[in-house]
């Protein structure tokens, strides 16, 4: 379904609004979790991050698990209820962990916020709406721009909140996420029509079904595989990066804040800008390969990087790789009917979730390994792993008839 470009525009400020509050909010609340959760477990900042974990990880799984259900909901009574209502709880959810008073009451706002975090996935099903076949790349592509830049203003404003006490970010992600919940009340629309509409089937709202029903549609099992395998490598950057650069180049934590807000920035220029040129000029099939390529070139340049300027340098460079997903998301909705789209992007939303809980696992445990003094001294060796991946991606894809992913 498509829609006239002015009856979209204030909807599609809206989404995007929403995905750069949702970045942010994660963001707002990472420079004083340590301190929160010293507050109400005790412990030492060891201790402090054994926790930390729990509760991502957490997060993660319930994103993974409950994913495709929230999808399908969409599919069904539409995008417009599944959104508003996931804003007001993820408020309610913020003023709960400004609170909480104990762990278990702050692993319980993990378990719900991770549940009702519908709003990647069916801001994705929002977009596939109202876009044409040929704009559905780029368009998700602004996906990630929105997450780039909240990304970027996050930590750098929950800082500064900070300064009024370790329980002040959340006052502010939860207003946030209040204001933006009225600006959608108002201007967002449905566009889950009779036409397109899915009936609920509790059968398929579970992501092992989901995956099932949709990897039979021609294609999408390879592209959902890729989507994994890419997410896995990508998330290198977040799982490793303040740990490689202070052990590599002996970076302060203000260095390493600098070189990711570059890195956001390119992302969002890249993500929100650059591939609405390069999708149209070059196709989403050579837009993918070239993302594989180049990622596997900046893997390898940060495994073997051994100057702390050059890195700094090359930081924002890296991000020129970021078309591989909103390219390969593309092509996945196109594949998918339209009735299908919000259970599609929870599937991809879970697929990035398995990711998100496994790849730091992965990721730290090789960073350990080759700095530990026990044999090949190697801190880039995650980037490594994570340009390896880049191969077997390509190879994957390239396997692949070319009409199948056309």
């Amino acid at each position: 379904m498509t829609s006239d470009p002015q009856k979209t525009r204030l909807p599609f400020i809206f989404i995007l609004i929403t995905l750069v509050l949702d970045a942010m909010g994660i963001g707002l609340i990472l420079p004083v979790m340590p301190d929160l959760i010293r507050d109400v477990n005790g412990g030492d900042l060891g201790e402090a991050a054994v926790w930390g974990g729990v509760l991502a990880t957490t997060f993660a799984v319930m994103q993974f698990v409950f994913g495709p259900t929230l999808g399908s909901l969409s599919d069904r009574y539409g995008r417009r209820p599944v959104l508003l209502i996931s804003l007001a709880v993820m408020a309610v959810d913020y003023l709960v962990m400004a609170v909480a008073g104990t762990i278990w009451l702050l692993f319980l706002t993990r378990v719900v916020g991770g549940i009702t975090a519908a709003t990647q996935s069916t801001a994705g099903a929002f977009i596939a709406d109202i876009s044409p076949p040929e704009n559905k790349a780029q368009n998700f592509g602004l996906i990630g721009a929105a997450f780039g830049m909240g990304f970027i203003f996050g930590p750098m404003i929950g800082g500064l909140l900070a300064e009024f006490g370790h329980r002040a970010p959340f006052y502010a992600a939860a207003a946030l996420a209040t204001a933006n919940l009225i600006f959608g009340y108002f201007v967002m629309p449905e566009t889950v029509t009779d036409r397109i509409r899915r009936p609920f089937d509790w059968r398929r709202a579970n992501p092992f079904a989901a995956f099932r029903a949709l990897g039979k549609l021609p294609g999408v099992a390879r592209l959902l595989l890729l989507v994994f395998l890419y997410e896995f490598a990508f998330i290198v950057y977040p799982a490793t990066w303040a740990f490689f650069t202070q052990e590599r180049f002996g970076w302060s934590p203000a260095m390493v804040g600098l070189s990711l807000a570059s890195f956001g920035v390119s992302m969002a220029i890249v993500q929100g800008g650059i591939i609405r040129w390069i999708i149209p000029t070059f196709g989403d099939r050579n837009t993918v390969i070239y993302g594989f390529l180049f990622n596997f070139f900046a893997f390898t340049v940060l495994m073997l990087l051994e100057n702390g300027l050059v890195a700094l340098l090359f930081t924002p460079v890296t991000a020129l790789g970021a078309v591989v997903t909103p390219a390969v998301q593309g092509m996945i909705s196109r594949i998918a009917s339209d009735d299908q789209q919000g259970e599609l992007q929870g599937v991809i939303a879970s697929s990035k979730a398995v990711a998100m809980i496994l790849s730091p696992l992965v990721m730290t445990q090789v960073f350990w390994i080759f700095t530990s003094g026990d044999g090949l001294y190697l801190p880039g060796a995650p980037f490594g792993v994570a340009a390896a991946l880049m191969l077997i991606c390509f190879a994957v894809f390239v396997s692949r008839p070319r009409r199948a992913l056309a």
